[in-house]
């Protein structure tokens, strides 16, 4: 084979991510290329009606974040529980899903839900109890969180720190595709929440992750209804690009793929020793 064919080649394969890939730069479970987290946020109507019978009907596994004050989680209790049973995870999102009101865009804040105003000790409380309080629904022991709108500064200061051994991963607002699976802090885990894109910039991330050999975390909310909406066009082309290549995407719940991570995480260099003065 001539150099110049060689050459064409190579960039005819680093063109196409799903044909050929980089060397894989983190062990995934069946030696995927990437792991992909699908998470829905807030506790919607439309997870339950929509993503869910999607998820199940190809074989997925996804995470629900629930903020433990919406009507759906009251009336709609049993569902929950069944979709937990289907080992689908039920995460935490907080008990009433406190944000800054005094970012820019955030006129929805109702004033008894403004993270500006709460302490510190108040959100580490109310985040343990609606953990408590999903133990009761689903009987997991161990949990993640999403922290709502990403924001992890009450009004005296930052309230995720003190939350890191309450939970096996924490999500934060950062960017959908984990850039090095080496250096990812488990407790500040980027995530990407999508809005009325289109099925192809969703295979977009996910391939982008494949090409690295990392992780992609999606945070969909409304599916083809309510807030913060992508299509169910959208949504449903996605899954059907997941489900099928599973010789190239783990598509798991975060709990599961972050319990995967952590225990594949390198152990912390030993302290050097103290010197006697």
């Amino acid at each position: 084979m001539s150099r110049v064919l060689a050459a064409a080649l190579v960039a005819v394969l680093w063109a196409c991510p799903a044909i050929a890939a980089p060397t894989v730069a983190f062990a995934w479970p069946d030696g995927q290329r990437a792991a992909v987290s699908l998470a829905y946020d807030d506790a919607l109507d439309s997870h339950l009606d929509t993503a869910i019978p999607e998820l199940d009907r190809h074989g997925l596994k996804a995470s629900f974040y629930l903020t433990l004050s919406a009507d759906t989680v009251r009336s709609r209790m049993s569902d929950w529980r069944a979709a937990a049973r289907n080992g689908h995870e039920l995460g935490n999102h907080s008990l009433f899903h406190q944000c800054a009101a005094s970012k820019p865009g955030r006129d929805w804040v109702a004033p008894q839900r403004d993270l500006d105003t709460m302490t510190a000790l108040q959100m580490q409380e109310q985040v343990r109890l609606a953990s408590t309080m999903l133990q009761a629904i689903d009987g997991a022991a161990t949990r993640t969180f999403t922290v709502p709108c990403g924001d992890t500064a009450a009004g005296d200061g930052d309230y995720v720190a003190a939350l890191a051994d309450d939970f096996v991963a924490i999500k934060v607002m950062g960017g959908a595709v984990v850039p090095d699976m080496q250096t990812l802090d488990v407790h500040a885990v980027p995530v990407e929440a999508p809005v009325g894109v289109d099925g192809d910039a969703l295979i977009a991330l996910v391939e982008d992750a494949a090409r690295r050999g990392t992780m992609v975390n999606l945070t969909f909310h409304g599916i083809g209804a309510e807030h913060l909406a992508v299509s169910r066009e959208a949504h449903a082309r996605l899954l059907e690009h997941l489900a099928a290549s599973p010789e190239i995407y783990w598509t798991a719940t975060f709990r599961d793929i972050m319990t995967w991570v952590r225990a594949r995480a390198a152990p912390p260099a030993p302290r050097p020793a103290a010197v006697s003065p």
